[in-house]
């Protein structure tokens, strides 16, 4: 079977809760299969100028019961709802793609072999992550190793995620495609901006960007212990713009306020997807600080506005970042570490320009259409794929 203009597709998105990163690629996707719907339990609704571009259906809610708390990923299960076979039923897509091992992922996979399911199922798997990737929990290894025994194809952003399909889950290698797809859209990010909109001009420069919700895991409190560092070494002649909320905010901004970090650090709160351009545009320098990510597209859509880079060893998105080219990658563990790579920038501005242009170049290979354009591929793979049954 190949691929065509009446050929329908099926996106399950459990969450799409502060994803507008894929609203762009639905849209390029689309002009190739119009017949696509996604499904999702948590819609915020489309980003300015993408209203209507794809077809969304919201389907039960959502939601994600934490078994325990960490600094990393919360452990625990997702509900979705199991009215999802209905509206698949009722659509008869020929390809699914099912975002991780959630019960969608299950009902897919289950309904698929019978009269009235007939599709073909693509696991969407963005990276992998010590949390996310449960290798210490045997039951769910099991569940997900027979899931992934009955997909037809397999996609993820990361070589570590291509290694967790393959070698823990036992994955066919040739089913398996690593290559970025949650990638940035500059125009999007920019949307229709107003020049009052955007942060204030007289910021100190160099200005390192934090963009992210500001809870444990995202490692914002690395950041600035490495800022308090600088300060008790005499330097704070430079700018940290902080872009984000979460509960951890209260707590951070009163630690600025104890080290006397006030003159340098610069709270934003959070920006709507279509004015981040604005705060890309006007920094010099990107902080991802990281605990875990699976992956990190605000990474590449920093990379995209030109910026040099500052990189988590957790994120899976630093396999984007080439030490001592477009960035250097440290341990957020080690705040120290990092102070010593923001001093670099401070004291050597002209890497700053050099290693931007490289992110720049190293990220034009990842856009949108370039992403639609491998999606279809996989599609077309899919579609011909004669997967033997097992069992």
């Amino acid at each position: 079977m190949n691929p065509n203009r009446n050929t329908r597709i099926a996106w399950l998105l459990p969450s799409m809760e502060r994803q507008n990163y894929w609203q762009p690629l639905f849209k390029e996707f689309t002009k190739t299969f119009p017949q696509t719907t996604v499904y999702t339990g948590f819609w915020e609704g489309f980003v300015p100028g993408l209203e209507g571009a794809f077809t969304v259906e919201v389907v039960g809610k959502t939601q994600f019961v934490p078994t325990t708390q960490g600094r990393g990923y919360s452990p625990g299960l997702i509900y979705v709802s199991p009215t999802i076979v209905g509206e698949l039923l009722k659509f008869r897509p020929q390809v699914i793609f099912v975002s991780g091992f959630s019960l969608w992922t299950l009902l897919a996979l289950l309904f698929k072999p019978l009269p009235l399911g007939q599709w073909k199922v693509v696991i969407v798997y963005d990276g992998s992550s010590p949390t996310i990737d449960y290798i210490n929990s045997r039951p769910r290894l099991i569940l997900r190793s027979t899931m992934a025994r009955f997909a037809d194809a397999y996609i993820t952003n990361t070589s570590g995620g291509k290694n967790y399909l393959t070698k823990i889950l036992g994955a066919e290698e040739q089913r398996v495609f690593a290559r970025p797809y949650q990638v940035p859209d500059v125009k999007t990010l920019l949307g229709r901006q107003e020049p009052e909109s955007e942060p204030e001009p007289e910021l100190q420069h160099p200005i390192f960007l934090f963009v992210g919700k500001i809870i444990p895991r995202k490692g914002l409190r690395c950041l600035l212990e490495a800022c308090t560092i600088l300060k008790q070494q005499g330097d704070q002649t430079y700018t940290l713009l902080i872009v984000g909320d979460g509960e951890q905010r209260e707590e951070l901004e009163a630690y600025c306020q104890t080290q006397g970090l006030t003159h340098c650090v610069h709270w934003v709160g959070w920006g709507n997807y279509d004015r981040l351009g604005a705060y890309f545009r006007r920094s010099d320098i990107f902080v991802f600080p990281t605990l875990e990510d699976i992956w990190g597209v605000v990474l590449l859509e920093a990379m995209a506005f030109g910026q040099a880079i500052l990189c988590s060893k957790w994120a899976g998105s630093s396999e984007l970042v080439v030490e001592g080219e477009n960035g250097y990658i440290f341990d957020p563990y080690h705040p120290e570490e990092l102070a010593k790579l923001m001093r670099q920038f401070i004291d050597n501005p002209d890497l700053i320009g050099a290693m931007g242009e490289k992110s720049k170049q190293i990220i034009a290979l990842h856009h949108p259409e370039s992403a639609a354009d491998f999606l279809i591929e996989v599609t077309s793979f899919t579609l011909n794929s004669n997967k033997k049954k097992i069992g």
